[in-house]
């Protein structure tokens, strides 16, 4: 583990939901519209409305991966002979994967202040339950219910956790915000993708429908984390290009598919944002672009450039300069931060790990090792006082 001469903060961690998670709080009105868990023999699997829940293989979690293990893999750096398959490694489900007191320790373990913890399942519920806009806002209420029950909002001011948020019905995701403002949520994960309308079309996020709930969302000073999610982009690909329909985490690899989404979701997302004049309308709205990497940044600048000279109209203020005011972003360790720096700013750089799932670090704080081109004060920047400041806090 690196050593730092001062307790940094991941921006990037995940739990592992229990079975219950998504039940345990639902309305029973949609009992059988929301996430049901059944046993197949014996395997347990998950359906979302009737159609089979398959964002990943293994709701239980256990047996789960080892932290790291795919580090190899996602660095291009096999090991001449060794077969990518080969690389995953699993163990035990630890409880400090389960509940926030059991995690603290390790926190401390890892030299951290604090951490952002994220959805590892809950990040494929909205796709799954798209078509069913009233199943979708009382599911992702009723696990944002069983997320205080577990790990609370903010831990001891150290897991700072992200409760979901969908936008799908503005006035119940107003609702909802009210009432974890109210608790002390500090960040809501919403998923970078078209707002759905049930009807298998969406919504852009600059639709002013949305207006309502970017205001509550500024005026509970609660940030918005973009992370990594099923977006729904698969299913393009299977339109277009006869790929897999379905975003299916550790199943079978489309190649294509993977080439022809990529980073799409989170450029699409942030285009219709500015392009839709959020920022505009919400100066002080804080974004954060989490486990999406950063490589799609360079190109989403030069487009907004070269659209903002062709139609200068659609534009309320220069689009770089309005990323540099609003957003943050965590890179994957294995790309150039500091090309992503020099673009956006250091001071909106984000230290992510995503420990504990397999292709992030083993040791979140060996993060730092990338940072060879950074100066000490930046370092601190990236790996601390970057996330207070998206937080809202005092540095």
């Amino acid at each position: 583990m690196a050593e730092l001469p001062f307790a940094a903060i991941d921006a990037d961690q995940h739990y592992y939901e229990p079975l219950d998670a998504m039940t345990r709080h639902l309305d029973p009105a949609f009992k059988d519209r929301g996430i049901q868990v059944l046993s197949k023999g014996t395997h347990t699997i998950l359906m979302a409305g009737r159609e089979y829940f398959r964002f990943v293989p293994n709701p239980t979690f256990d047996p789960i991966i080892v932290p790291g293990c795919l580090d190899p893999l996602f660095r291009g750096q096999i090991p001449e002979g060794v077969d990518p398959r080969s690389l995953p490694k699993v163990e035990p489900l630890p409880t400090t994967y389960r509940n926030s007191v059991d995690r603290v320790p390790v926190l401390d373990e890892q030299g951290l202040d604090k951490v952002f913890m994220f959805p590892t399942i809950g990040c494929g519920v909205e796709q799954a339950l798209r078509f069913d806009i009233p199943a979708t806002m009382a599911t992702v209420s009723a696990f944002n219910r069983w997320l205080e029950d577990d790990w609370g909002f903010a831990h001891e001011g150290r897991i700072i956790t992200t409760p979901m948020l969908s936008l799908a019905d503005p006035e119940a995701a107003v609702a909802e915000v009210e009432y974890l403002a109210s608790k002390g949520a500090r960040i809501v994960s919403i998923r970078p993708a078209p707002v759905p309308d049930g009807h298998g079309n969406g919504y852009s996020f600059g639709d002013p429908r949305h207006d309502v709930v970017w205001q509550a969302l500024v005026d509970a000073n609660i940030g918005v984390s973009f992370h990594l999610a099923d977006s729904g982009y698969n299913a393009h690909l299977a339109a277009a290009w006869g790929s897999n329909p379905r975003f299916e985490a550790y199943g079978p690899i489309d190649v294509l598919g993977r080439l022809l989404v990529s980073d799409r979701a989170i450029h699409d997302t942030l285009c219709s944002m500015l392009v839709g004049g959020v920022f505009y309308r919400f100066p002080s709205l804080r974004v954060a672009s989490v486990e999406n990497g950063s490589d799609w940044i360079h190109l989403l600048v030069k487009r907004l450039r070269k659209q903002a000279n062709q139609t200068p109209w659609a534009f309320e203020d220069e689009p770089l300069d309005t990323l540099r005011r609003n957003l943050w972003v965590t890179p994957y360790y294995e790309e150039d931060m500091r090309k992503l720096a020099d673009t956006i700013g250091v001071e909106r750089v984000l230290f992510g790990s995503d420990w504990p799932h397999g292709e992030g670090l083993s040791e979140p704080t060996d993060f730092v090792k990338e940072l060879h081109a950074f100066s000490d004060a930046e370092i601190e920047q990236v790996m601390r006082t970057n996330a207070l400041d998206y937080l809202g806090e005092s540095i």
